[in-house]
């Protein structure tokens, strides 16, 4: 009887703990906003730290996040080689809002299209914002879920960590 409790046990366990956490980008095709196909893993090259920005057009704090980081984008670029992808989830109703909104808002990002949220998946993102660092090794060394003033600043930090890394 214990036995059967134990395993019981641990196979709940087993169920409900979260699978570990992405190490790598997917090689996975993602579009831009002129409709080009893009594979993500060749994009956070190795000449630079990759910012990889999951957002959508009716996210309040996934705009504010962006924008605040527009701030000091020109800045990261120089200091760090950083370069930001921003990665839009909405989906193909209102995917046609999102070149309009990053036009308008003067964002000097690279944007891709996740419309079927297929990347998002992959990449165990359940609600925007999130925001992954991938040093240039390809590897993903921070992971932020959600938006708050100051943020920012956090993601600094690691990229001066990443930057400071062979």
């Amino acid at each position: 009887m214990k036995s059967t409790f134990f395993i019981c046990l641990t196979a709940a366990i087993a169920w409900a703990t979260p699978a570990a956490a992405q190490t790598s980008l997917p090689a996975m095709q993602v579009k831009d906003m002129n409709g080009t196909m893009h594979n993500l893993r060749d994009l956070a090259d190795s000449n630079h730290l990759t910012i990889i920005s999951f957002w959508a057009t009716w996210c309040g704090p996934c705009i504010k996040e962006l924008d605040q980081i527009m701030q000091v984008y020109e800045e990261w670029q120089t200091k760090y080689s950083a370069k930001l992808i921003a990665i839009s989830v909405d989906d193909s109703r209102n995917s046609r809002k999102v070149k309009p909104m990053v036009i308008g808002r003067g964002w000097k990002y690279e944007v891709l299209m996740d419309e079927n949220q297929d990347l998002a998946r992959a990449m165990n993102v359940n609600n925007p914002p999130m925001t992954f660092l991938v040093n240039r090794k390809g590897q993903i060394v921070y992971t932020h879920q959600g938006y708050v003033p100051g943020a920012e600043d956090e993601l600094e930090k690691k990229l001066q960590e990443a930057a400071a890394q062979p």
